[in-house]
């Protein structure tokens, strides 16, 4: 017999409504489910419809028609962005190391404010389809068709395949299924392979059809599910965990975890010191997820993303995409308490089994975490409310990767390389056929590729972010500095695969943003040497009276400042290292200062450092690079509102590290 006969055999005898019944679901939740499914694709179809007797064209297909308001703009960001990787995979890291993970959406809202005030406002005004777009237009045909492919192969190839195989692998988790197979005839299939298969069909059937239009609206729409069932999801676990009183709840979980034998728990502290957790500190190093390469992380991500900053591409103007993106800033600091606050109490809950009783399951694995949760905590209904959360939080993202492929495809290989003279209607047909294309790939793709491995998307995490410090240099200084050049561009590109996996073998023990950070250094001085001897440059103008004034003051501020945080984490590496073998974190400030990983101010200092260099050279340099965008100051000018959500946005963060430091 072999062994797919005997496999056949063993599954035949299970009875998937008995095994989904024995995970607390119920026939209500599995409506709710297939309801909001059938509403989300009809919504969607309905949104990208296009109007009698008219045709959509190309910027409506792959912008939205430039239509999109700042609640649609800010809505979209964050539901392409949460994906099952933050409600399991950040659950589980809250339940392993504690509240520390939430620095990096924490300082994404803050990343927002700041591409939202000075990158943005500039691709906008180049009216940018995609970022290998301006790449090519800034620089050369070279490295914008570099990139083009590049991101081609990790939509398709990675974040599609990761995406899908990981929410499946969460959606089989939370029904308590895993390892199930299906027949089909004599065919044997994964239930996880067919759950991918019914996400790549939802999230590509409008998608395709209607383009961004459908994908952003609708998005509209998965955010209210995905924040409501998060939110409703870890209500009922503090709940839990309060004898039916949520804040109470929240009172035993944050005594417990910070008194008595959990004095030293990091569960509640939003920066961990390496002596406390190493492992945790290895993962969100200490002071290093503030100042340090998350910076890098954010600002490549949100800023330089195309299924993310396609979006605010999108917007009506300026003004609503900055809005927009203060509007994701706002809901990015409410993640947190849906997908890592869960994760804590879960490890509470752990912790004092004896005082929980019925409960179904073990949490073997940290990403147990928030699926335990659900089964156990979440009374029906609110169970299908938490499902569909995660679905939408699955299919949002799937459905902006495949408008991204498409409009990367046909932008930017299809009307450049192959068709220069297709009509809208051909570069609509294209779109659609090349995400169709994708989805049929990736499916393919999808088992070979992260069959074996269910903890795939932490790899590609921290190896796909090798290129993050290269694409702020590159990108960043390509958008601000008029004297970078094509040449400064390509050595950079080259030099920044190879420079992240130099520093992965020589420093391993080192947390991955630290090591991010010397790159980044290393990379950014690089690229201004090159720049400044290249010999291809025109003459310029530099800005008048006014505008040069205000671009040297600020370059002397952050320029001081920049040197500042250099010689204060050199003051604080090099006393520590001639501190006495007494001196520990808790008798010696040096010691603590260095145990939160302080030498994260030499990023900091190098990061701020080098905008003063590009504004130094903006406002006296009389030479620029022959394709340099000329920078207006009034174009960095925002509205009240711009001004007042930015500044919510950082007194929120301030008093979240003040009280949970």
């Amino acid at each position: 017999m072999n062994f797919v006969q005997k496999l056949g055999e063993t599954m035949s005898s299970i009875n998937l409504g008995q095994a989904i019944g024995a995970s607390g679901f119920k026939t209500i939740d599995l409506v709710i489910l297939v309801v909001y499914l059938v509403v989300l694709v009809a919504l969607g179809l309905f949104l990208g419809r296009t109007k009698k007797g008219e045709e959509k064209s190309a910027n409506d297909y792959f912008l939205a028609g430039n239509t999109l308001t700042w609640w649609a703009v800010g809505a979209s960001l964050i539901a392409a962005n949460i994906s099952a990787e933050q409600f399991i995979g950040m659950s589980g890291t809250g339940f392993r190391d504690g509240i520390a993970t939430a620095a990096y959406e924490i300082m994404a809202a803050v990343t927002l404010i700041v591409i939202g005030k000075f990158l943005l406002p500039v691709m906008l005004k180049q009216k940018i389809f995609t970022i290998p777009q301006f790449l090519r237009e800034r620089y050369n045909d070279g490295v914008g068709l570099a990139f083009s492919v590049l991101w081609l192969f990790l939509y398709v190839f990675v974040n599609l395949t990761s995406v899908a195989w990981l929410g499946a692998l969460a959606i089989e988790q939370i029904l308590g299924l895993q390892n199930v197979y299906i027949a089909f005839g004599e065919t044997m299939i994964s239930l996880r392979m067919v759950i991918v298969v019914v996400l790549f069909l939802v999230a590509g059937i409008y998608s395709i059809y209607g383009g961004l239009a459908s994908v952003a609206w609708t998005d509209v729409m998965q955010v209210f599910f995905l924040v409501g069932g998060g939110l409703i999801t870890a209500w009922f676990a503090l709940r839990a965990a309060g004898d039916g009183a949520a804040m109470e709840g929240l009172k035993n979980v944050y005594t417990t975890l910070t008194t008595g034998e959990y004095a030293k728990d990091t569960h509640f502290h939003l920066v961990i010191q390496e002596s406390h957790n190493a492992s945790a500190f290895a993962n969100v190093p200490g002071i290093a997820a503030v100042v340090g390469g998350v910076w890098l992380t954010n600002l490549g991500y949100w800023g330089f993303n195309q299924y993310i900053i396609q979006k605010g591409l999108a917007a009506k103007s300026i003004d609503e995409a900055q809005k927009g993106l203060v509007f994701a800033g706002l809901l990015k600091l409410v993640i947190p308490f849906i997908v890592v606050l869960p994760g804590v109490c879960a490890f509470y809950m752990t912790q004092h089994a004896d005082q929980f009783t019925m409960l179904q399951g073990s949490i073997n694995v940290a990403d147990d975490a928030y699926p335990w949760l659900i089964r156990n905590f979440a009374p029906p209904v609110v169970k299908g409310l938490s499902f569909a959360a995660l679905a939408a939080a699955i299919i949002s993202s799937l459905a902006s990767m495949f408008n991204s492929t498409s409009t990367l495809f046909t932008m930017d290989i299809y009307r450049k390389y192959i068709n220069p003279n297709a009509s809208d209607k051909k570069l609509v047909n294209i779109g659609r056929i090349t995400s169709l294309t994708a989805l049929i790939i990736a499916a393919i793709a999808v088992k070979p590729l992260l069959g074996g491995l269910d903890q795939a998307f932490q790899y590609i995490q921290e190896y796909s972010g090798f290129i993050y410090p290269g694409i702020i240099v590159v990108f960043g200084l390509g958008l601000l500095w008029k004297r970078a050049s094509s040449k400064a561009a390509v050595w950079t590109a080259i030099a920044t695969i190879p420079m992240g996996i130099l520093f992965k073998l020589c420093l391993p023990e080192v947390a991955f943003q630290l090591r991010a950070g010397y790159v980044f250094m290393i990379l950014v001085t690089m690229f201004i040497l090159i720049s400044l001897i290249d010999k291809k440059f025109v003459a310029c103008e530099t800005p008048d009276q006014k505008d040069r004034a205000t671009m040297m003051k600020w370059a002397k501020i952050l320029g001081g400042a920049g040197v500042f945080f250099i010689l204060l984490a050199a003051v604080v590496t090099i006393w520590g290292a001639c501190l006495p073998a007494t001196a520990t974190p808790e008798n010696s400030v040096i010691a603590y200062l260095n145990d939160i990983g302080f030498q994260a101010f030499y990023f900091f200092g190098a990061l701020v450092g080098c905008n003063a260099i590009w504004l130094w050279s903006d406002a006296n340099d009389k030479k620029m690079d022959p394709k340099a965008v000329l920078l207006d100051l009034k174009l960095f000018r925002t509205s009240k509102t711009y001004a007042w959500g930015a500044l919510a946005i950082c007194l929120i963060v301030l008093v979240l590290y003040a009280a949970l430091w």
